[in-house]
């Protein structure tokens, strides 16, 4: 089990489940013999998984103890409790109910064990974001649960917007969110069988060429007109398509349209548009064709070509359902169920390709990896854990309701996952920081081995130098007054004597005396502090902040009129020696400056190390 836990938070798939309250209730009845064997240290990742649920769902575990475990499982586990752990919003017992909460409330349409075929389809025209994140997992989740299997399948009909670069990303995002497809494919795979039934359906009467202008195209959908066009025999339709196929100059003018019914109340209905001409090259097969399918028309195809058993889209598609019917019905096709699930919208934060592009291409950000960025790749960087996004999708299940969901949730469970083992390090403000100088402190500078993290083995050891003089935060000093006793975390008390400062009132040093034998529980500041010594190395703190400011865009709202015109802070710090070792990509925690990821580690010490701030849940100020 301690193997096991050592890269999962939960004992089955991601959230609180029996499995976990089976564990935790044959563990907390053995009373003593398992207290003896948490202060071991010879299970660390049991006792932090053990410590973890104690805290988050503590009601409902002391339901189960109350009435299964007995007395002598009662006394100690709740007192294990880690202050860091606390609900944000104080609340554990609604957390606990989230937690246990999960997809499985919801089954799909006519689903059989071992039969289920989905579909991942993202468009490669952009990073996978949070919100096809959703959708990924949600496939991923109804896979397992009914031992069936997912397609990855680029929806490529657009050259216009897609490329290889996309492809490639959207790969690797959709592997760092742990989904296992079957295999990949590529609607562009199917493009010739497309042609055959575009084909097919012209000779039956069911589509139509139209030459009709766009904007007049447009008009007549809505105001229910139909098209001079509806009406051409098939040679005349089978001509122009032809010169559709050709690129030509006539071909451009033209579209393909399906002739179901102009007058549907749903306009999704009212001959939408199957086939449009195209001369840009496509990012995979070159410049093969002149024309490609669009989505409407190609996705119910191939989802039947490739025995797709049901479709997960999301509810914003929910008026173009019955299309999706209508077009399987008029090819002939296996009819595939389509279940859908809310879209995931997030405060502050735009999804839309188009206009995250705009960020991108108006360097305003630094690409589609921006910590600033609601991509996969931007939250990781950011400090995000996979297992707190699938987490925290999992809790809202394929719920068909809207909702706009607060980042606050998500970083409140990344929280709870990083800080039980995250290395603990120390970095003082570069600007302003002031030596504190220690007038019975050691003569020499000497070195101590201590623990990255006091409750977990498993971080590691780091050398902390002892000095005579110590650095310290300018924020510090302005809170210390003369002959007041502080704590210097890590090493003891000391009371501060002297308090000197410039003509303008500005503090310049601070002399003090050590009083290790002082209680740290009787002082009201905890410092952190670092060694006047040649091994300390440049930091970069960066903060980041929302892209807009305002939660949510209304409709027809510019989103470039609530642009944040400061996103971005970066402090300069000095850190302790320790973190040269820093690998890119790792967690630490700076004691009360709280979470950072290493972005760009230790090169050479004229090149700072730059870490970046993970957000814990509460919520974020702007930036000024």
């Amino acid at each position: 089990m301690d193997t096991y836990l050592e890269k999962s938070t939960f004992f089955i798939s991601h959230y609180f489940s029996i499995a976990d309250i089976a564990i935790w209730s044959g563990l907390a009845g053995t009373g003593l013999r398992w207290e003896s064997m948490r202060k071991s240290n010879k299970y660390p990742n049991l006792v932090r998984w053990y410590n973890s649920v104690s805290a988050e769902y503590s009601d409902a575990l002391k339901e189960v103890t109350a009435l299964y475990v007995g007395k002598k499982g009662m006394g100690k586990p709740m007192a294990a409790k880690p202050k860091e752990q606390k609900s944000v919003n104080g609340d554990s017992s609604d957390k606990a109910k989230v937690g246990s909460r999960s997809s499985s409330e919801i089954d799909l349409p006519d689903a059989e064990i071992g039969k289920v075929r989905l579909r991942f389809a993202p468009e490669p025209s952009g990073y996978l974001h949070i919100g096809h994140s959703k959708a990924a997992l949600l496939n991923q989740y109804f896979a397992q649960r009914y031992q069936g299997e997912v397609i990855l399948r680029f929806d490529d009909t657009n050259p216009t917007k897609e490329s290889n670069e996309f492809v490639e990303n959207l790969i690797k995002d959709v592997e760092t969110l742990g989904i296992k497809y079957q295999k990949v494919t590529y609607t562009s795979d199917y493009f010739s069988k497309l042609m055959d039934m575009a084909e097919n359906l012209i000779k039956e009467r069911k589509a139509y060429v139209d030459d009709t202008p766009r904007e007049q195209m447009q008009k007549e959908r809505m105001d229910g007109i139909e098209s001079k066009c509806r009406s051409n025999s098939v040679e005349e339709n089978l001509k122009l398509w032809k010169e559709m196929i050709a690129g030509s100059g006539r071909g451009l003018q033209c579209c393909l349209r399906g002739k179901l019914d102009m007058q549907d109340p749903n306009k999704s209905l009212r001959d939408p548009v199957y086939y449009r001409c195209n001369p840009i090259p496509h990012h995979r097969i070159g410049s093969k064709y002149k024309l490609y399918p669009t989505y409407d028309f190609a996705c119910p195809f191939v989802d039947a070509e490739e025995g797709i058993t049901h479709a997960l889209r999301s509810s914003e598609y929910h008026d173009r359902n019955a299309q999706y019917y209508r077009i399987q019905e008029d090819m002939g096709m296996q009819k595939v169920h389509i279940y859908e699930f809310s879209r995931l919208n997030m405060v502050y934060t735009l999804l839309s390709k188009r206009k995250l592009l705009w960020f991108v291409q108006n360097g305003k950000v630094d690409g589609w990896d921006d910590p600033r960025f609601p991509t996969v790749q931007g939250i990781v960087r950011r400090g995000l854990k996979i297992e707190a996004l699938i987490q925290f999708i999992l809790e809202q299940g394929a719920s068909k309701n809207l909702n706009l969901m607060e980042w606050d949730k998500l970083w409140t469970i990344n929280k709870k996952i990083i800080d039980p083992v995250c290395p603990r390090h120390t970095a003082v403000i570069d600007k302003r920081r002031l030596l504190l100088t220690l007038s019975n402190g050691p003569d020499e500078p000497f070195v101590r081995i201590i623990p990255r993290h006091k409750k977990y083995d498993g971080a590691g050891e780091k050398a902390t130098t002892y000095a005579r003089r110590i650095w310290i935060d300018y924020a510090d000093a302005e809170c210390i007054s003369v002959d007041e006793e502080v704590t210097l975390m890590d090493w003891g008390n000391a009371i501060v004597k002297e308090i000197i400062k410039d003509q303008d009132g500005n503090i310049t040093q601070l002399v003090g005396v050590l009083h290790l034998e002082g209680s740290v529980k009787t002082t009201k500041l905890k410092l952190t502090w670092l060694a006047e010594t040649s091994e300390l190395i440049n930091l970069s703190l960066m903060e980041f902040d929302y892209l807009i400011t305002k939660k949510k865009l209304e409709e027809g709202e510019d989103f470039l009129d609530v642009l944040n015109p400061c996103t971005k802070k970066e402090t300069a710090a000095v850190g302790d020696s320790n973190m040269r070792n820093l690998k890119q990509g790792e967690i630490l925690q700076l004691e009360r400056k709280g979470y950072f990821r290493c972005d760009v580690p230790f090169y050479r010490p004229s090149k700072p190390v730059v870490l970046i701030a993970i957000p814990d849940g509460r919520q974020q100020s702007v930036l000024k």
